[in-house]
C-alpha cells in the first residue's frame, strides 16, 4: 500500500521527488520540543530524589533466586566433578557422619592393630555407640580394656562426639539354658568357646 506522503515509493520505476530534481523544502529543527524534554526529566529526577522515592537496585549476579542465563562465572548450572557433587549431597541428606563411619570402620585392621582385627570385627553403630563383636571373651576383654583410646582415636578422625562408647560382645554362643534335662538356676558350662 502507498503511503499517501510518499508517492511512488511502491510502484517501481517512479522517481521520488528527490531524484526528479523537484525542490524539497528544508524542514526547520525546533529546539524547543528538546529543551522541554531535558527541563521535564531534570524536574523528575530532583522530585525522586527529594521525595525519597525508592531507588532502582541493580541485581547482583550471584544473588539466590536470582536467574543467571549466561555469563563467565560459576554458575550452578555448571558440570561439576562427581566426588564434590557426592560430598554435596552427602551434607544435604546429614549421611556424612554415617558414611565416613563406615568408611573408618573399613580399616578396622589399622585402628585396632592386624592381630586384634583378626579376632573382633565391628557389627553395627547407633546413636554414638559402636558395637564390636570378638571371637571369645579372651579377645573381648582385651578389646574392652583398649576401648578408650579406639574412641579417642574414632573422635579424632571423625569429629568430637562421634562416637560416644564401644560395646565388646563375646562370641554368640548356644543357650544351655532349655531342654529336658536342664536346671533351674544352673550357671551351665563356664567359656568353653575359647
Amino acid at each position: 500500500m502507498a503511503d499517501p506522503q510518499r508517492p511512488g515509493e511502491d510502484e517501481p520505476g517512479t522517481p521520488t521527488p528527490e531524484e526528479a530534481g523537484a525542490a524539497v523544502p528544508p524542514v526547520e529543527h525546533d529546539d524547543t520540543g528538546l529543551d522541554v524534554a531535558r527541563s521535564i526529566s531534570r524536574q523528575l529526577r530532583a522530585a525522586g530524589r527529594g521525595a525519597g522515592a525508592a531507588r532502582r537496585r541493580r541485581r547482583r549476579r550471584d544473588a539466590p533466586g536470582g536467574v543467571q542465563s549466561s555469563g563467565a562465572g560459576k554458575d550452578a548450572r555448571d558440570p561439576q566433578l562427581i566426588g564434590e557433587a557426592l560430598e554435596a549431597l552427602l551434607e544435604r541428606q546429614g549421611w556424612s557422619t554415617t558414611v565416613n563411619l563406615h568408611l573408618l570402620l573399613g580399616r578396622w585392621p589399622a585402628l585396632v592393630g592386624p592381630v586384634n582385627a583378626e579376632h573382633s570385627r565391628p557389627e553395627g553403630y547407633a546413636d554414638g555407640v559402636l558395637t564390636v563383636r570378638a571371637d571369645s571373651t579372651a579377645w573381648a576383654t582385651s578389646l574392652r580394656t583398649m576401648a578408650p583410646q579406639l574412641v579417642a582415636r574414632l573422635n579424632e578422625q571423625l569429629g568430637q562426639g562421634t562416637v560416644v562408647r564401644i560395646t565388646v560382645l563375646g562370641p554368640d554362643v548356644p543357650s544351655w539354658k532349655h531342654g529336658r534335662r536342664s536346671i533351674r538356676g544352673a550357671r551351665g558350662p563356664r567359656d568353653t568357646y575359647g
